[in-house]
């Protein structure tokens, strides 16, 4: 109980100090899945369209995912220097895998007599890609946004380390000083409590994005 009532006591005292920190921390896992997609979305299209080259590039993001993230952190830092730029690119690396794969999974997982009725109806192969392979896939590829987003949340944490703020600052501190586990747990409870929220709506988007969700949701479009 002493520990609830000092946590208390630290939010009332640093709510908006806290807040700032968590908005940074979100900010900074939001920029690097939001550019990993723009850059792992259409990898992932490419390499399901030209099925030789999915090994190389799942294996070469396979290996990124690898890399400690305090190492990477380290790299980037002597190219790009301190602050949140550094984190947002590291973050954006850490994205990939799961936004690559799941794109790749979700394309080459369409039912090929879809496609085949797409191409039968005259439709170009651009045409088939948005208004077929896309439409279908759609929930896979959220489902890779989502796991990428919890994945930065945590990694984002450690930005602390190169000045980018965010939560691990008030983890830290709560590591330098004696008996500081009110502190740890001020900062390390809303990173946890932002995953789940970040993994709640973005499975939501994920359940609403599903073919038999949306088919449900219009009749009109069934067969």
């Amino acid at each position: 109980m002493d520990v609830l009532q000092d946590l208390l006591n630290y939010y009332g005292q640093n709510a908006w100090y806290v807040w700032e920190q968590f908005y940074k921390q979100f900010l900074m896992s939001a920029y690097g899945v939001l550019f990993g997609a723009i850059v792992g979305i259409p990898i992932g299209i490419f390499i399901a369209h030209h099925n030789r080259l999915s090994p190389w590039v799942i294996s070469l993001a396979n290996i990124i995912q690898t890399i400690p993230a305090l190492a990477m952190l380290a790299v980037l830092m002597l190219v790009m220097g301190l602050g949140p730029n550094t984190v947002v690119f590291a973050l954006f690396l850490y994205s990939l895998l799961p936004i690559i794969k799941n794109t790749y999974t979700g394309i080459r997982n369409v039912d090929p007599a879809m496609l085949e009725s797409g191409k039968g109806m005259g439709m170009t192969r651009l045409q088939v890609l948005r208004m077929v392979e896309l439409p279908l896939s759609l929930s896979v590829i959220m489902a890779g946004l989502r796991t990428a987003l919890v994945i930065t949340i945590g990694v984002a944490t450690i930005g602390t380390f190169i000045g980018a703020g965010g939560l691990g600052d008030i983890i830290i501190r709560g590591t330098n000083v004696s008996d500081g586990t009110t502190i740890i747990l001020a900062g390390a409870i809303p990173t946890a409590l932002m995953a789940i929220i970040a993994d709640a709506v973005m499975g939501w988007f994920e359940k609403r994005l599903a073919p038999s969700t949306r088919l449900k949701k219009n009749p009109a479009n069934q067969v």
